[in-house]
């Protein structure tokens, strides 16, 4: 475990770093664990041997049940806000692939580090759930993310009620993109890296710019701007050029990542 983390798990291995939240048994995240996320994600950020990055949780038994209530209460709920949220906008601004690794409850601020992975895999025994209105509270990051990702309609559902739903429900309505039994979650994340992995690094970097950068513009704004990155970015890499020769002449594209 690096040293300057205590209630995280940061590790590297073979492209992949992989960060776990390790606060048993539920992984509430509190504000030292949310100090510990962003330093994380920066840290894979700026790894170029790094080329995606995994979220989970320790254990079977929680992904994360959101953060820390007392950490909600006046004079506290102001600082936590500002690194909540801060989190979330150093995760959206990762220049690699993040999956969420799912397994138990993904509940509240846990839900919400869900929908903001670019993918999301669970086992079938994961509940997912904003409860913040349960206690009289707002979830931020869903009330902003939510209705883009699976629509108003559900994302409301989801807030006004605070009831929790299944893998199944999750996948059904487009909050995750996999569910597997418990014993085959480990291989269906690795299945999932080694996809990731045969790709071009800095390919994958720009094709997640490029769907970024027109989620919140119209079409034609974010149509033009993706043709502004392929024409002014992508086909001038290496790798964009090894991929079309490689296609043409029948083998496997060898990247260079750059």
């Amino acid at each position: 475990m690096n040293p300057i983390f205590r209630n995280i798990i940061y590790e590297t291995s073979d492209g992949v770093a992989k960060i776990t939240i390790n606060r048993p048994p539920l992984h509430v995240l509190n504000t030292e664990t949310i100090e510990e996320m962003i330093r994380a994600f920066e840290d894979a950020n700026k790894d170029d041997t790094v080329m995606a990055v995994i979220i989970t949780g320790s254990g079977d038994r929680a992904f994360c049940a959101g953060v820390d209530i007392k950490d909600h209460l006046l004079g506290k709920v102001d600082k936590t806000l500002e690194l909540f949220h801060k989190m979330f906008h150093v995760l959206v601004d990762l220049q690699k692939p993040t999956v969420a690794v799912v397994d138990g409850f993904a509940l509240g601020g846990g839900c919400e580090l869900v929908m903001a992975c670019d993918l999301a895999v669970a086992s079938e025994r994961a509940q997912f759930g904003q409860p913040e209105i349960k206690v009289g509270a707002i979830p931020t990051v869903a009330s902003a993310l939510l209705p883009k990702l699976i629509g108003r309609k559900n994302a409301l559902e989801l807030i006004f009620t605070g009831d929790s739903i299944s893998a199944k429900e999750a996948q059904q309505i487009g909050l995750i993109n996999k569910v597997v039994p418990p014993d085959k979650l480990v291989e269906a994340t690795n299945e999932l890296m080694n996809e990731l992995k045969e790709k071009s690094p800095i390919v994958l970097k720009l094709v997640r710019q490029a769907v970024y950068q027109g989620l919140h513009l119209d079409f034609k704004k974010a149509l033009d701007g993706v043709t502004n990155i392929y024409l002014n970015q992508l086909i001038r890499t290496e790798d964009a050029v090894e991929g079309l020769k490689a296609f043409l002449e029948k083998r496997k594209p060898v990247w260079k990542g750059k």
